[in-house]
């Protein structure tokens, strides 16, 4: 049985959600942020990359959520939620797949930036990070404009990668979806989905942990 090292308030819980949507068993094992809202020393010994998520299947430890993802799918649901290479939807699969590593890179470059943006190189650096974020965003609004999810008209592996960034990310001072109607749409859309509901009550930003 895989075992997910959950760490609450992060991407963790995209994992908890894809076992909901695949029906498969999981055991959930809690951890706690610190009081400086970083990792505690029991979770950074987990691996070497010291991220969440991380899974333990077997022997095997493995970390990042989008690989976790694809090799839980395809090893133990026939790919189920994932697009092959043979599949008219591949490319746009593939493209969303990756898109949460884009925002969040974007998150916490704009985070690492200094409280003073006075400074004409801080102020070039902050512009080009707005618009790569806005291009990002606008791209994201588009496309759920024409597809009620982001690989196409199924609900895709792609669509529990995406998720966090515009429900969980604002959390922490991400960009909002305010302005973005069909992000909104499609936001209510995933909510209505009993496994995800049941993911986020489990292991989602407002859950806490189980008692003992």
């Amino acid at each position: 049985m895989i075992t997910i090292h959950h760490l609450g308030m992060s991407q963790s819980d995209r994992i908890v959600w894809l076992m909901e949507e695949l029906g498969l068993p999981y055991e959930l094992k809690w951890y706690d942020r610190g009081e400086d809202r970083l990792l505690p020393d029991d979770y950074l010994a987990l691996h070497p990359a010291a991220m969440a998520p991380v899974i333990q299947d077997g022997d095997t430890v493995l970390t990042e959520s989008g690989a976790i993802v694809e090799y839980i799918s395809h090893r133990y649901a026939n790919g189920k939620l994932t697009v092959g290479p043979d599949q008219p939807n591949y490319a746009e699969y593939l493209y969303w797949m990756h898109f949460n590593n884009n925002v969040l890179g974007i998150f916490l470059a704009n985070g690492a930036l200094p409280e003073n943006r006075d400074a004409p190189e801080v102020t070039t650096l902050a512009g080009l990070i707005n618009r790569r974020q806005e291009q990002y965003f606008t791209y994201l609004d588009q496309r759920l404009g024409a597809s009620p999810y982001l690989a196409g008209p199924e609900f895709t592996c792609a669509d529990v990668m995406v998720n966090f960034s515009v429900t969980a990310l604002p959390l922490f001072g991400g960009r909002g979806i305010d302005d973005l109607p069909n992000v909104q749409a499609y936001v209510a859309r995933i909510g209505e989905r009993p496994a995800y509901q049941k993911a986020m009550a489990i292991a989602g930003p407002a859950a806490t942990r189980p008692s003992a």
